[in-house]
Formats: structure tokens, sequence, C-alpha cells
């Protein structure tokens, strides 16, 4: 896109400003994972009180970064995670809360809770220790797609009534789109 879509301007802030409030409501903490854009990243993390995790290896791609995120967690004594991406606007807050609320009340045998809008599954997720397990002991080389789907009958997928839980900002005709109302 040629420039850093956590730092897109949104909702009064940026994507990631908007994001971590967002998560906030419904988390203990929120952890930021980024790689060479550390530094450009820190002041909004920071100002918003969250906590940053650098990727030393982001080249290696996406799964390095989920990863390095999710063992941070762990090592944060926690068993559970609210997992989103960057390139996406927020959803509303009260959407992560339905998404959350649902794991909750699931059974043991439900590992992650996904929403869906329209058929499509989106972000966040909320994974459970096991997923979590799961993200972090896969190959370097597969996708949390790859993981998710090897998983189904784990996965509690969410009707939600919240189109940006599915919207994905690549390009810049995306992004112009979605500041007009139409989601992508």
């Amino acid at each position: 896109m040629g420039r850093d879509k956590a730092l897109l301007p949104w909702q009064g802030g940026t994507f990631l400003s908007a994001a971590i409030q967002a998560l906030q409501r419904e988390t203990e903490l929120v952890i930021v994972v980024a790689g060479k854009n550390a530094s450009t990243l820190e002041p909004v993390i920071y100002s918003n009180a969250a906590f940053l995790v650098e990727n030393p290896h982001p080249e290696l791609g996406q799964m390095s970064s989920l990863q390095r995120g999710l063992e941070e967690v762990l090592n944060r004594g926690r068993d559970a995670a609210v997992i989103t991406l960057v390139d996406r606007p927020a959803p509303r807050a009260e959407t992560v809360g339905q998404i959350k609320s649902a794991f909750l009340a699931a059974g043991d045998d439900i590992w992650a809770s996904i929403p869906e809008y329209a058929g499509r599954h989106g972000h966040p997720i909320i994974a459970g220790r096991e997923m979590i397990e799961a993200f972090v002991r896969a190959p370097a080389t597969s996708t949390a797609r790859d993981v998710e789907h090897s998983r189904q009958q784990h996965i509690l997928y969410v009707p939600v009534d919240d189109p940006l839980v599915t919207v994905n900002v690549n390009t810049e005709e995306d992004y112009e789109k979605l500041r007009q109302g139409i989601t992508v």
C-alpha cells in the first residue's frame, strides 16, 4: 500500500489506536507485535496503554508475528487471547464482547470463537489455550488459516452484525471505499 496500514487515520485516531481501544474493554492487556516499524508504532502503542513486543524476524511472515505475540501471552500467564490484524478497521467494542461471551459460554471442546458476517469469517478471533498452543507449535511455513481449518471441530463461528469484522484493507482504493462507508 506504500504506507503503514496500522497508522491509517480512523475514528479520530488510527487503525491501531482504534483496535487497542476496542480490545481494552474486553481484555486485561493489549499486546501489539511489531517488526521493523516498531519505533513508528511505539508512540501510538504506549499512548494507548498497550504493550509492544518486537518480532525479531518479520521477514518470516505473519505467522512468526502471531507466534511471537502468543508466546508473550503465555509468558504473561494468560490462557486466552483476542487476536486481530492491523490491516483492518477495529470492530465495534460490543462485537468483541459478543465473540468473547460466546467463547466463554462454549464447552471445553471449543478452542476458539470467530466472528462471521454475511457468511464470511473475520477478526478478532478469541483463542483459548489449546488454540494458542496449536498456533505456537505450527511450522513457520504454515498460516493461521491452515491451523484454524485443521481444527474446525473446535471452532465456534459466531454470527455478528458488524461488517467491519470482514473488512480487509490492502490498497488505497480499499481504504477510500471504507472511508466512504462501503465495506470492502
